[in-house]
């Protein structure tokens, strides 16, 4: 084989293939820009705003990113994630002894057994009356703070896809870069190498060659 032939099959392979990488590199940050555009939109919505620094409690200042984000709105996902578990899940170990909303229906469905098993005059009905409603209550908070625990993690999953993307992106941009100019350089050589040189051949065939 030519050598002059070589050089541009491998310089238009190369180019080709710089151009493929440069569209993927685009489509990744198409999907990057529209991940961070849509949590920030979502988030904004909600209008959350962290508590400001003089408000802080002291278990809550042990937090730095509660310190950090401090009287801001919250918009990205990084600040979704330090409010989800730094904040609400900070208070929800404070509702009934750290018991998640499945394990409280478990307590609830308890004290409603012990209370339909006792005859309506039993001094007792009165005591565990009150401690189902207290459940009640501390349930239908706790499934609250978890599910808005819940979305604000799952638009922090949402946004670190995104942040994912746009490093794949920066990479597939530097590769395609790399490869045009390796391609490039092989297109310049193919044009400056005789039409008659041959690629890897003995020295004695390439004077022959050459003095033919």
């Amino acid at each position: 084989m030519k050598r002059k032939t070589l050089d541009l099959i491998v310089g238009f392979g190369l180019v080709v293939l710089a151009g493929l990488l440069l569209v993927a590199g685009l489509v990744l940050t198409s999907n990057a820009n529209f991940a961070n555009d849509y949590v920030k939109t979502q988030l904004s919505q909600q209008q959350i705003t962290f508590k400001t620094a003089d408000t802080l409690t002291a278990e809550e200042r042990k937090s730095a990113c509660l310190v950090q984000n401090a009287g801001q709105q919250l918009t990205t996902g990084k600040q979704a994630e330090c409010y989800a578990n730094q904040f609400i899940g900070l208070h929800l170990q404070t509702i009934a002894g750290g018991k998640t909303y499945s394990q409280l229906g478990d307590v609830q469905t308890e004290l409603k057994a012990k209370i339909a098993a006792l005859p309506k005059d039993d001094p007792a009905l009165a005591d565990l009356q009150k401690q189902l409603t207290d459940v009640n209550a501390q349930r239908e908070t706790v499934f609250k703070g978890e599910s808005l625990r819940g979305m604000l993690l799952t638009s922090y999953g949402f946004s670190e896809f995104g942040a994912k993307a746009g490093q794949a992106a920066l990479v597939a941009y530097l590769a395609a870069g790399l490869l045009f100019l390796l391609g490039a350089a092989g297109l310049i050589h193919a044009i400056r190498t005789p039409a008659t040189a041959g690629f890897a051949v003995p020295e004695p065939a390439a004077k022959e060659l050459i003095n033919a």
